[in-house]
């Protein structure tokens, strides 16, 4: 109980179901190492202490309900939270202020978890690395000169310092599963429709998702639960709520290694490491067989849609940022021509992916294609002297899974020499989000990786 700030969100529900801690005991905890590592780390960027209180003195009051009753979680900065400041990353927006809370936030609240704050992100999420005009940006907990990744790169490094233990990402190119793997924590981009997110502006865009974000898999999967279910404002919501798979292990299953999904360069320091993985998987009793992948239709696909999505959702605004803007103007030169071609690629992909997985249960792969970069560079340029055409490129590992409907999960796979966070990527069938899940876990523990703490 002496770290009662790096206790698993699983945990500390037990302990305040069982009244054996307070919700505010818990809360404290977590409030003190905020004051002791944000300051460094910058993962926090507008904090309700006063607010948090209130709210866990109101929870030990009452007898424990929710799935999370009396649980710290942190808002990433673009979901909107009633009465909060919610900027978005923008300094269009700095001192916004939502009247409503999103969909994921009134669904955690409602489980009885506890806001403590909101975490940083670039300018409306655009790019892997955790950068914005208003706050700054936010730094590795591993490596302070280091990236902490992005678009949920605050989320990630506030987890990984045990400022929370639980955190909302979203990822619509990587934005959840590149901080996760650069910060040593875990992160589940779920199939579209699993989460809702009801917009008047995109409600079918399909690559853009929310997920849970937390240190360990069976945290994950408790804020799953409560996060997903059916909401009629969302077209292509799924009905049921998230439930794990009974089973537990990976012995027999058919697991694809691809180390480089095609042909993408891949440093060689992250290459080192995720090779580890698929012998963990074997000493598990998967059968595993290196595959040969060419997901290239991906590309055009993907930078498509996201370009299109940017033009309609941030062409409105003037004054946006350099990455946000670029989108907006690649957007603007979408064709319907464009988007035929996009669909119809992403459509042979996904037939082709759906082949893939009559074969194997799951996809491994690396989650990034570099480990974290020093936080004063805007994105990475080149990769094993390959250069990056502009900042979107050195994501195509995490882009490219996104186009496929899929879920994904980053799970911490070991470390550089140097002391840098790597994680692999675990993809599943689409709708089958309780098998990566149960995958992930069955890595999580037989390799332990996850439980090394940053230096702080």
């Amino acid at each position: 109980m002496s770290e009662l700030h790096y206790l698993s969100a699983t945990e500390l529900a037990r302990l305040i179901r069982t009244r054996q801690v307070s919700a505010v005991e818990v809360l404290q905890a977590h409030l003190d190492r905020i004051e002791q590592v944000n300051p460094r780390v910058n993962a926090i960027v507008t904090l309700v202490a006063e607010r948090a209180l209130e709210a866990a003195k109101a929870a030990d009051a009452v007898e424990p309900a929710g799935a999370l009753h009396g649980v710290p979680v942190a808002h990433k900065d673009l979901v909107d939270t009633a009465g909060i400041r919610t900027t978005y990353g923008s300094p269009l927006f700095a001192g916004n202020v939502p009247d409503e809370d999103e969909v994921i936030v009134r669904r955690l609240r409602g489980a009885g978890a506890i806001t403590v704050g909101k975490t940083n992100t670039p300018e409306f999420g655009t790019g892997s690395h955790t950068v914005n005009e208003v706050f700054g940006a936010t730094r590795n907990p591993y490596d302070l000169s280091r990236s902490a990744g992005g678009s949920s790169g605050g989320a990630a490094a506030a987890l990984a310092c045990g400022m929370v233990p639980l955190a909302d990402g979203s990822d619509m190119g990587g934005s959840l599963r590149n901080p996760a793997s650069f910060c040593n924590v875990v992160g589940l981009r779920p199939t579209p429709g699993w989460v809702p997110s009801p917009s008047e502006v995109n409600a079918w865009y399909t690559l853009s998702v929310q997920g849970p974000m937390a240190r360990t898999v069976d945290d994950l999967a408790l804020m799953f639960g409560v996060i997903s279910g059916f909401d009629r404002r969302s077209p292509f919501s799924i009905k049921e709520v998230f439930t794990p798979e009974p089973e537990q292990g990976v012995a027999g299953l058919r697991v694809a290694w691809s180390p480089d999904l095609g042909g993408l360069p891949v440093d060689p320091r992250t290459a080192a490491v995720t090779a580890t993985a698929p012998r963990v998987f074997e000493r598990l009793g998967a059968r595993v067989e290196q595959v040969e992948l060419d997901l290239s239709e991906a590309e055009d696909a993907f930078r498509t849609y996201r370009a299109w999505n940017y033009a309609l959702t941030f062409g409105d605004l003037a004054g946006l940022g350099p990455n946000t803007a670029w989108n907006v103007e690649r957007g603007r030169e979408v064709t319907g021509a464009d988007l035929a071609r996009a669909e119809q690629a992403r459509s042979r992909l996904y037939q082709r992916m759906a082949a893939f997985f009559d074969t194997y249960d799951v996809l491994i792969a690396p989650v990034s294609q570099v480990p974290p970069f020093p936080i004063e560079q805007p994105h990475v340029t080149e990769i094993n002297g390959q250069p990056m055409p502009d900042y979107l490129a050195w994501m195509r590992s995490a882009y490219w899974i996104s186009v496929l409907h899929a879920p994904a999960a980053s799970v911490p796979a070991g470390f550089t020499e140097d002391g840098l966070p790597v994680g692999v990527q675990i993809v599943g069938r689409p709708f089958e989000d309780a098998r990566v899940l149960r995958v992930a876990r069955a890595f999580e523990q037989a390799t332990r990786y996850g439980e090394r703490r940053p230096s702080l």
